[in-house]
């Protein structure tokens, strides 16, 4: 029987995010030095990248952080309570499989957590078992995304939760919720920085942004862009994805760009999962003789 290959056997993040790079990472770490001192991600989401980079790098710091409570909230019980929060997912999940809807609903509409593991494992289970594996909240704060189709959703993932600590702890990984602007102050060379801020928008109808109550438009990626050359002044190593639009384009004129063709499933109508295009920005020369087109599927799986 064959092997699968290395690069498939690495460990998935533990969470589905809208905009997750899970099938890209390994063609983002090319942009990247080949020991890094210090990993920077401003915009953590998924944490894809850094999970990947963890297990393909040699042993490096890292500082992790989100605008999301809720997200880092999960992210800081995993590295420092794993044990306790797998205990509670298993409640969740042997409770789930005897009335799903009802149970769903419950937790989502009604059942206030006492304590910040709690909350956690909350968070998990919804992600695990909401529409499509989306987290959207509303204006107010709340999580308003309806029950999954997922018949029997794997909600408690023991051996990759504790796989993920001990990456964590590996990796002496700081994990704060802040503002992306305050986390770039801490900067300095020759730090290596991920920024994946949410996308700009190429229509009218593809604002999404609603995994925090903030907008990020067209003031927020000037701001962004202006950051991204302080960094790039002072030495770091600086990569960003974004949109395929002109203003990215005229934004980041002064760097390196290249063009991927990506495909997202965060619709679950197969229909609608329109093959679209992004940019990566680099301040670093590309490892390619002329930037080409990438075409990846750019999948966040559970």
């Amino acid at each position: 029987m064959l092997s699968r290959p290395l690069e498939d056997r690495k460990l998935e993040p533990i969470l589905k995010w809208a905009g997750g790079k899970r099938r890209i990472t390994h063609f983002l770490s090319k942009f990247l030095p080949d020991s890094i001192d210090r990993y920077i991600e401003p915009f953590l989401g998924g944490a894809s990248l850094f999970l990947y980079l963890a297990q393909t790098k040699p042993k490096f710091k890292a500082i992790l952080s989100d605008s999301n409570m809720d997200l880092i909230n999960v992210y800081k019980c995993v590295r420092d309570d794993v044990a306790d929060l797998v205990a509670l997912l298993e409640v969740h999940q042997s409770k789930y499989y005897k009335e799903r809807e009802e149970y769903y609903y419950y937790i989502r509409d009604t059942y206030t957590p006492s304590n910040k593991l709690e909350k956690a494992a909350c968070l998990i289970f919804l992600n695990k078992t909401c529409y499509n594996g989306l987290y959207r909240v509303n204006r107010s704060g709340f999580f308003n995304v309806p029950h999954g189709t997922h018949p029997r959703p794997t909600i408690c993932n023991s051996k990759r939760l504790f796989s993920f600590s001990e990456i964590l702890r590996r990796s002496e990984a700081e994990i704060i919720c802040d503002d992306y602007r305050n986390v770039i102050q801490r900067c300095q060379h020759p730090d290596v920085i991920y920024l994946d801020p949410p996308y700009y928008p190429t229509t009218k109808t593809a604002y999404f942004h609603e995994y925090t109550k903030e907008d990020f438009g067209y003031q927020e990626q000037t701001i962004l862009a202006k950051e991204f050359s302080k960094l790039s002044n002072m030495g770091c190593t600086v990569l960003l994805s974004n949109s395929s639009s002109s203003l990215i384009s005229e934004l980041y004129k002064n760097y390196n760009i290249m063009r991927i063709s990506t495909t997202r499933s965060i619709n679950c109508d197969a229909s609608k999962r329109l093959r679209h295009q992004e940019l990566l920005v680099t301040n670093k020369r590309l490892v390619f003789p002329r930037a080409p087109t990438y075409h990846a599927r750019e999948v966040s799986q559970m």
